[in-house]
């Protein structure tokens, strides 16, 4: 198996929590927050998606799909279109609402676009320096198995607050 196979391989195991935790859920769970101040279902998976679209965007040099594919006026949320989530306030994670279908087709287009960018990727190519900010500097490497472990750290908490707000009822 070649490295880029895995990443993607990794990137399938995140959009298969999302779609499961999405699936059937109650609409008016997506945007209640299983305590004051907390993420909902909508934000984390929205959020996720965004970061997703946004890192591998910018470490591929390609537009995102947020907006070259029409999804920010889809979702019409009154946030910068380069907002992707981080350091939200309890008021803006509250405004991002959208219904369970938007929120898959919007996480499916990213995961079509970051299946076609990783069917190029040769494993020399995961040694490229996506980011000189840090020190060491990040590679893509490192930049996608990042996106990875992020992406299924929110997904996990986008189920398991599903199934809090299931059980409160």
């Amino acid at each position: 198996m070649l490295a880029a196979e895995a990443l993607a391989d990794g990137f399938g195991r995140v959009r298969e929590v999302v779609r499961s935790t999405l699936d059937g859920i109650d609409p008016d769970d997506l945007a209640r927050p299983p305590a004051e101040g907390t993420n909902t279902v909508a934000w984390l998976v929205w959020h996720l998606a965004r970061v997703q679209d946004d890192h591998l965007a910018d470490a591929f040099d390609a537009d995102q799909v947020w907006v070259a594919e029409g999804w920010a006026d889809r979702f019409g949320l009154a946030l910068d279109p380069a907002d992707t989530g981080y350091g939200h306030t309890p008021e803006q994670v509250a405004a991002v609402q959208a219904p369970a279908d938007l929120l898959l087709g919007y996480l499916e287009a990213v995961h079509a676009r970051t299946t076609e960018h990783l069917s190029a990727v040769t494993d020399a190519d995961l040694d490229r320096v996506v980011d000189s900010s840090y020190d060491p500097p990040v590679t893509l490497g490192v930049r996608l198995v990042s996106v990875i472990g992020d992406d299924l750290q929110h997904a996990g908490q986008a189920a398991y607050v599903r199934g809090l707000l299931a059980a409160a009822g």
